[in-house]
């Protein structure tokens, strides 16, 4: 029998990149609320020791679920690679991370069967993108390439111009150079597709671009059908939908981060909050 659940999705990235996963959210479920923290005062997690993420991790966790989340999106490529089971353990509610997502959608996209996947440095160590893209086929080779240097130029707000063009030329040069035939460039942290069209521009129209946003969209989607649990679309005899509720809170400095959450959800931005978690 479905039963509606009112409460919110919450949603973890390490800063402003998961609102590209939020972003999908909303899109595909209108009806749902949201909460996302961005662990900005820490971010980037990439370069972190697997503890020091697995900790952070956690901490933001625990503070959503304080918030009566009814499930938790882990938006956060490192976080994922590094902490989803610890946060598994620790939550009692579902959780999705973003890692076996985009796997699958770069496994699918695919035609020669060699993928790239640009990442944290966290994540490329995790290892975790290529043990998910196998699981979802086999036969496809996976290489791998770190990128430091993004997620602090998203982080302050450089989408363009020649600093973040020229690192990204850079890093896709070497991911090519080491193996001519991919075709697909999976975009291994939510961050990236902020920087997606540089990225198009700079791999060519021969090569696919995917990233996890919309395909982690479809996986909560199809958890909330499978559980019963979706928010009610209107108020019982009420054809008119209900206004879902959204919140975003960060960590850090809440003027950088509006900067970029105003490019993606414009007038739609909610007020940002500062949150000051214990550990801080």
């Amino acid at each position: 029998m479905t039963r509606r659940d009112p409460r919110p999705i919450g949603v973890f990235d390490s800063g402003v990149g998961g609102l590209t996963v939020l972003s999908e959210l909303r899109s595909r479920l209108p009806a749902e609320a949201t909460i996302y923290l961005g662990d900005n005062a820490r971010t980037p997690y990439g370069p972190r020791t697997a503890d020091e993420v697995r900790t952070f991790t956690t901490e933001c966790v625990r503070w959503l679920l304080g918030e009566d989340v009814k499930l938790l999106v882990l938006a956060c490529n490192t976080a994922t690679a590094q902490a989803l089971p610890q946060v598994r353990e620790l939550s009692g509610v579902p959780v999705v991370g973003v890692v076996r997502p985009g796997a699958v959608a770069a496994a699918a996209a695919t035609r020669s069967r060699h993928v790239g996947v640009i990442a944290t440095a966290g994540t490329v160590a995790s290892g975790a993108y290529p043990s998910a893209i196998a699981e979802a086929d086999d036969r496809v080779l996976t290489v791998q390439q770190a990128c430091p240097d993004l997620v602090p130029l998203v982080e302050a707000g450089e989408l363009s111009g020649e600093p973040v063009r020229g690192a990204l030329r850079g890093y896709l040069g070497e991911l090519i150079g080491r193996d001519a035939q991919i075709d697909t460039i999976l975009l291994g942290c939510t961050h990236y597709p902020l920087l997606r069209p540089l990225i198009e521009g700079i791999a060519g129209a021969d090569i696919a671009v995917v990233d996890s946003a919309f395909t982690t969209a479809l996986a909560v989607e199809d958890l909330l059908d499978a559980l019963g649990t979706r928010a009610p679309d209107s108020p019982s005899g009420d054809e008119r939908p209900l206004a879902a509720a959204h919140r975003i809170v960060t960590t850090g400095d809440v003027g950088a981060f509006s900067l970029v959450a105003s490019r993606i959800f414009g007038a739609s931005l909610p007020d940002i909050e500062a949150v000051s978690l214990p550990a801080l």
